[in-house]
């Protein structure tokens, strides 16, 4: 097995763990937001999970195209306080 292989490795375990660790900072956030805040949050995760599930769309399209499609959402979160 070659270097760059053990750095994807690792790589994929670094972000695997992230994930995991994000998935229990939410789940600690959840019962204090409130129902606007969830409004609007699940809005932009639904839309990011369903770019991720179209493989062929590369990384880079997808957060391009995220940019757009919540800044507006992300603006209004922002500006909610």
């Amino acid at each position: 097995m070659g270097s760059r292989e053990l750095i994807s490795q690792g790589l994929d375990s670094d972000i695997s763990l992230a994930h995991e660790r994000f998935m229990l900072a939410m789940q600690g956030r959840l019962p204090s937001m409130t129902v606007e805040t969830k409004e609007r949050y699940f809005a932009v995760l639904s839309v990011l999970v369903g770019k991720l599930e179209t493989s062929e769309m590369p990384l880079q399209q997808i957060l391009q195209e995220m940019m757009s499609e919540t800044a507006a959402i992300i603006l209004q979160e922002l500006n909610s306080r």
